[in-house]
C-alpha cells in the first residue's frame, strides 16, 4: 500500500484489516521520513511490535 492510504485508514473511524506477510497486523506509528509503519500482530500491550515499509502492507478490508 502506499503510505497516503496507510494514513487514512490510522486515522479512520472504521476497522480496516491490513496485512503483512498475509498475517493480519495492526498499524500503531507511521514515519513519513522512512516510508515505514510500526505495526503488531496483536492489541495485547506486551506484543512485539515491529518496523515494516509501507509498501508490504496490504489493504484486506473492512471488518464488521
Amino acid at each position: 500500500m502506499d503510505f497516503k492510504r496507510a494514513e487514512e485508514i490510522v486515522k479512520s473511524a472504521q476497522h480496516i484489516e491490513v496485512l503483512h506477510n498475509s498475517k493480519p497486523v495492526w498499524i500503531n506509528e507511521l514515519h513519513a521520513d522512512k516510508q515505514t509503519a510500526e505495526v503488531q500482530e496483536s492489541l495485547h500491550p506486551t506484543a512485539a511490535k515491529k518496523e515494516v515499509p509501507v509498501n508490504e502492507l496490504k489493504e484486506n478490508g473492512v471488518i464488521h
